[in-house]
């Protein structure tokens, strides 16, 4: 069962001694220069348990013990439900799950290739692209709809996605109101908070730290309501070197170690025991311009170096990899996801999202560049199995059978692992002779992909959400999905 996951224990950038000095330096952080929070309400939540609270300077200072008596209440295991059980994640330790990125505001339209802006239609379709990709575990819908009201705009991604695939589906929520709606409405197909709570088949990100070091109050609340139902939210922080955060990889970490320990803390407070991912999305600056890039190399380092934070707190971890600076499904795209997927996931990021289908450093999506991901969140998970050696692998016998000068086509040890797991084999790949490959008409990757995106997309479609409660949920709320 996917629940289980594959472990990702490959990579180690930081050793012990410079995983603590982190640590602890992100203490002192905390500690001495404090956290901006410019609310009555919530400089009250951290007076209440002994923080130090200066109400002039609107500033919160959390002594070292405070933040680790918090953060030992965060699980250090969260369920991720599927709609069934085949799709659940179990998060924690290193086991490593791949799936979607979120807030987009433009889509490369499968039919013309032209930039335009998404649709509500589009996150349904995606959602059931996503169902359809064995390699995409979950659905972060991708896309923020340009065609709903603002105020409807969460419950209706959050519908498209729940319509459109079985596995777990995450988004942001534009208001406190808006979550309780959607907590409610995924009850509804639950049976009840309880079932839904017992099985999450839905989740939050809440970006709820503007880097570097102040709490974003309105997202602070909407925080507060998901902690306060118990169900998992990640703790997005995104700091960028240079401009939000230090110029060098260790001073980000330090500061976005420190901005998700607080974070947690604050959870904890609302709710002890709250589900909760450590979510930092560390990035870099083009030092020139000071740009955001979304696919350079230390992107992956930095969140490869997160994960081993994480697991020094041992609270599961919410990694950012498989952004790309590129406009379009090519080898720029490539290269730079496969760097930065293979880092996160070698080093063992729970909930690896961004992994399908962005473009333009998270401005844009595209159909075709999902099928293409799924291939190379496939080679990834391949690694990830790793080499296994036992009697039968090591095939004395076969080779000893075959002997010197002669073949292996006709052994049935062959056929055996020809037929098995052994070989990853990417759907979207061309490995085929060139005069084959010229004969079926010679088509890039690109293409190849588009057709299998226009393949599923076309398959007719089974009712995710049963009539009858979907019947109820439209009755409820003011759902724009058709």
């Amino acid at each position: 069962m996917r629940k289980n996951g594959l472990v990702g224990d490959k990579y180690n950038l930081l050793c012990r001694e410079e995983i603590e000095k982190i640590h602890n330096s992100s203490l002192w952080v905390l500690e001495e220069t404090g956290v901006s929070v410019d609310d009555d309400h919530f400089l009250t939540l951290f007076e209440q348990i002994g923080a130090n609270v200066d109400r002039n300077q609107r500033l919160v200072k959390l002594p070292p013990n405070i933040v680790k008596e918090f953060v030992g209440m965060a699980p250090e295991e969260i369920l991720l439900a599927g709609r069934d059980p085949e799709n659940d994640l179990l998060l924690g330790g290193r086991r490593v799950y791949l799936g979607t990125g979120g807030a987009a505001i433009h889509i490369l339209d499968l039919e013309t290739g032209k930039l335009r802006d998404p649709v509500l239609q589009d996150q349904y379709d995606l959602a059931w692209l996503t169902e359809n990709l064995e390699n995409v575990h979950f659905y972060q819908c991708p896309v923020v709809c340009t065609d709903i009201p603002k105020e409807v705009l969460s419950i209706s991604s959050f519908y498209a996605g729940l319509a459109g695939t079985r596995k777990n589906v995450q988004e942001s929520a534009t208001s406190p109101q808006a979550a309780t709606d959607i907590i409610e409405m995924a009850a509804m197909i639950a049976g009840d908070e309880d079932a839904l709570r017992e099985r999450p088949f839905i989740s939050f990100v809440t970006s709820w730290m503007i880097s570097p070091l102040k709490l974003d109050i309105g997202t602070a609340r909407v925080l507060e309501t998901v902690a306060g139902h118990g169900i998992p939210v990640a703790l997005s922080s995104a700091p960028v070197t240079g401009s939000t955060a230090p110029a060098t990889l260790a001073g980000l970490l330090t500061l976005v170690h420190a901005e998700e320990l607080f974070g947690i803390v604050l959870a904890q407070i609302i709710r002890e025991e709250t589900p909760v991912l450590y979510g930092p999305v560390p990035a870099v600056a083009n030092m020139r311009t000071m740009a955001y890039l979304g696919g350079a190399v230390e992107t992956g380092m930095m969140n490869a170096a997160a994960v081993q934070m994480a697991n020094h707190i041992g609270v599961p971890i919410y990694s950012d990899a498989g952004q790309t600076d590129s406009k379009l499904p090519d080898i720029q795209a490539g290269y730079e996801k496969a760097a930065n997927i293979f880092q996160v996931a070698l080093a063992g990021g729970n909930y690896i999202h961004h992994a399908a289908g962005m473009l333009e450093s998270m401005l844009a999506v595209s159909y075709e560049q999902f099928i293409i991901d799924n291939d190379i969140n496939g080679m990834v998970l391949r690694a990830l199995r790793g080499i296994e050696v036992n009697e039968d692998t090591l095939a004395l016998d076969v080779i000893n059978a075959v002997g010197p000068g002669r073949n292996y086509l006709t052994q049935r040890h062959t056929l055996k692992y020809a037929r098995s797991d052994e070989f990853y084999i990417p759907d979207g790949a061309d490995r085929n002779s060139r005069v084959a490959w010229e004969n079926a008409g010679g088509k890039d990757a690109r293409e190849r992909a588009r057709e299998i995106a226009r393949e599923i997309l076309s398959q007719e479609r089974p009712q995710l959400i049963p009539a009858k409660i979907d019947s109820q949920i439209r009755h409820r709320f003011d759902i724009r999905v058709s």
